[in-house]
């Protein structure tokens, strides 16, 4: 790509800006019409709700407004990369979304998208899918360099259910060949699929790994979520929700770039809400053993008792663990409730800043979009260095806070 070619691309950020979904949208339904088959490898719920469309919307402004400097877009890139690599998406997959994207283009800016631009368009995408398939590469050939890994999906059999609270169930996986599986990190997540009858459909989803690792299994732990069509949702967790044991699902191998680091010496804070205590839960049986010399703070937040998933467990680990501390916020206590170990309310860091403020600590919050935000917001406030704190959303990536 060619200077004259970035200037042409950086003139076309305006209409970006202003019409970047009406594109997304119009890119979308093209290609699904062409390639239906692609509809087995997106997540349909995030289709429906316009989370996905709106997320790529944003990575191609976000690429236009980069041209000349694109090296800063690769924290991003990777994390991209590693959710592909988990679904699976090759090479030649990357041609047909060009094909589409480019003529979505010309369709949707009409005279504006001359043929000098689209011309400019096609490099841009072709040089940044470049980078995608040889990052993509590498993290393929990394993963199945790794003792007990694979690339693509495997068959795993859900050999135990156990329900957590009223709408989270835990589900252990063992693989259906036997051999055996790739240990993780702690935070890190899995992809599943499903076949979903509601939608004819095969249908990925992730979800973090809920415990330590342990050589014969997964365990991942997944909230019954609403949602039927034409808005599916939480059509896969309640799929999952519908299984019993002795069913097999397909697997891909772990990945995620949430996660503790190796080795580190520094204090741990673990913030989450609802269903986002999955990866903490993971951290917290993983550190076990160090938490005596690492202080440790946990604070999680939900709607109420029946729906806190996980509390017997960590009333254990604490009892294993002399420096792990929890703080625990349910939004409405019961009439009848006389504990003073619960917080009636939202998360508030303020209640409890007095234990958090460690020297080095490092902070990671898991849960929906508004809930990491307000967290976040609410650490910078405290004087918390955006570099000790990190974060995972559900879903399409659409916070950039550090």
């Amino acid at each position: 790509m060619n200077t004259h070619q970035k200037e042409l691309i950086k003139a076309t950020i305006p209409l970006l800006r202003e019409s970047g979904e009406t594109l997304t949208n119009h890119f979308y339904a093209r290609m699904f019409n062409a390639h239906a088959e692609l509809k087995n490898m997106f997540n349909m719920g995030n289709q429906a709700n316009g989370r996905q469309k709106a997320a790529l919307a944003n990575a191609v402004l976000a690429y236009a407004e980069n041209i000349d400097n694109p090296g800063v877009l690769i924290p991003v890139l990777k994390g991209i990369g590693t959710k592909h690599r988990s679904l699976n998406i090759q090479p030649e997959q990357y041609k047909i979304v060009g094909t589409h994207l480019i003529a979505s283009i010309a369709e949707v800016a009409g005279e504006a998208a001359t043929p000098e631009i689209l011309e400019a368009w096609t490099a841009a995408y072709y040089e940044l899918a470049e980078i995608m398939i040889n990052l993509e590469k590498e993290l393929y050939d990394e993963n199945v360099a790794k003792p007990g890994s694979w690339n693509g999906w495997r068959n795993f059999v859900i050999k135990r259910i156990v329900d957590e609270s009223a709408e989270i169930k835990s589900f252990y996986l063992h693989p259906e060949d036997g051999k055996p599986i790739a240990a993780f990190e702690a935070g890190q997540y899995i992809s599943v699929q499903v076949f979903v009858p509601e939608l004819g459909l095969l249908q990925p989803r992730q979800y973090s790994l809920s415990s330590a690792f342990h050589p014969e299994y997964y365990r991942i732990s997944v909230k019954k979520e609403s949602g039927m069509a034409p808005n599916p949702g939480g059509m896969v967790s309640q799929t999952l929700h519908s299984k019993n044991e002795g069913e097999v699902i397909s697997v891909s191998a772990p990945a995620g770039l949430f996660h503790l680091e190796k080795d580190s010496k520094n204090p741990l804070v673990l913030i989450s809400g609802g269903v986002g205590l999955t990866p903490m839960l993971s951290m917290l049986e993983t550190n076990l053993s160090s938490i005596q010399n690492k202080k440790t703070v946990w604070i999680h937040g939900c709607r109420n008792e029946s729906v806190h998933a996980f509390k017997d467990r960590l009333a254990v680990l604490q009892e294993e663990a002399a420096g792990l501390e929890t703080f625990t916020f349910y939004d409405s206590l019961p009439e009848t409730d006389n504990s003073n170990q619960i917080i009636e309310g939202r998360v508030d860091l303020q209640k409890c800043k007095e234990a958090i403020l460690l020297d080095e600590a490092k902070f990671y919050i898991c849960g929906p979009e508004l809930f990491i935000k307000a967290q976040y917001e609410a650490l910078v406030n405290l004087n918390v260095s955006k570099d000790h704190i990190f974060y995972e959303e559900f879903g399409p990536q659409s916070i950039h806070l550090n």
